[in-house]
């Protein structure tokens, strides 16, 4: 349900709770670790960077890092400036005029799926995706417990 390069953003975001207090991870570094093209990755930070989400640093020993706790960090904050979840308001078939009055086939449905949908990225944040994570089969790529 996410794009690529929403799931890119959701696991640098990742990469960056487990950073220690004060360290910045450069974009080459980060992009080993999901798996995502150095170039790319660094724009998508910058763009995030500009939503007060992540902070950059130039030169020696800069990089990235979270610019909030990532206790208050939510999946929907990382994802609005990328996927536009905005556009999950319209109707799953593309009518224009789509309501519980006048519902298409999918109306039922897809208003619950977007409800729970966007319920569980306001709800989660980047703090639980780590605690969860720990103690998971979750890829290496996506969590690792320490960060070099």
């Amino acid at each position: 349900m996410t794009s690529r390069t929403g799931a890119h953003a959701v696991r640098a975001m990742v990469q960056l709770a487990l950073l220690p207090a004060g360290r910045f991870a450069g974009a080459g570094s980060l992009s080993k670790r999901i798996a995502a093209p150095p170039n790319y990755l660094g724009k998508l930070l910058l763009a995030l960077s500009r939503e007060g989400l992540v902070e950059s640093r130039k030169g020696s020993g800069g990089g990235f890092r979270l610019a909030r706790d990532p206790a208050s960090i939510t999946l929907l904050d990382v994802l609005a400036p990328i996927e536009s979840p905005g556009k999950w308001a319209g109707c799953f078939l593309g009518r224009p005029v789509c309501s519980d009055e006048a519902p298409c086939a999918m109306h039922d449905g897809w208003v619950k799926v977007r409800r729970d949908y966007l319920a569980m990225l306001s709800n989660t944040t980047l703090a639980e995706i780590v605690e969860r994570s720990r103690g998971s089969d979750a890829s290496p790529r996506m969590i690792e417990r320490s960060f070099p």
